[in-house]
């Protein structure tokens, strides 16, 4: 498509029009890019200050009795559960980016718990599912994307994805646990 525009562009006799909005372009990335920098060192930072405090532990310990529930073939014990359990933190305060390295430690872990090695286990399953879905308390990115594209309001999106990653991940685990109990799931 670019190179389609460009030839056309030449045809019509306004690559100047191009060359303005590469330039156009280039520079609103780097905006964009440096506000979404700032906005995710910020919460990165908080969320360093809160793991320092002890609030990511003490979330972490409210959601354990659930945890043991929905992934109840992990020891309690096990770093797989620690890691999964600070991936799932991270998601709700909304920071993906932080959650990402938590997620694939977690994998990791779950990995080693798995009798076969080249299938994914149900855990495995749940987790991702749950880490794809992510109930956000705090849209962090959404937000600083919003703001930093110039949103008026950049924070009216925060009910409606309470709403839609509540109701998705309600679905994914509800339909985790009925497909495992069938024994229809491809995960072993």
């Amino acid at each position: 498509m670019i190179i389609i525009s460009i030839v056309v562009a030449f045809f019509n006799g306004r690559l100047d029009m191009i060359t303005k909005a590469l330039i156009d372009s280039s520079k609103s990335a780097i905006d964009i890019s440096i506000e979404l920098l700032g906005m995710m060192c910020m919460w990165l930072g908080i969320m360093k200050i809160a793991e320092s405090a002890g609030l990511i532990e003490k979330v972490s310990s409210l959601l354990k009795p659930l945890t043991k529930i929905i992934f109840s073939k992990v020891p309690s014990n096990h770093p797989a559960m620690g890691a999964m359990l600070m991936n799932i933190v991270a998601n709700l305060l909304g920071l993906g980016n932080a959650a990402t390295p938590l997620g694939l430690k977690a994998m990791n872990e779950l990995q080693k718990l798995n009798k076969t090695k080249d299938s994914a286990t149900n855990t495995m399953c749940m987790f991702l599912i749950i880490n794809t879905c992510s109930i956000q308390l705090i849209p962090a990115t959404l937000i600083a994307i919003r703001s930093a594209t110039g949103s008026k309001d950049p924070t009216m999106i925060i009910a409606p994805i309470w709403i839609s990653s509540l109701i998705a991940t309600t679905v994914g685990i509800i339909l985790a646990k009925i497909t495992e109990k069938r024994n229809d799931y491809k995960c072993k």
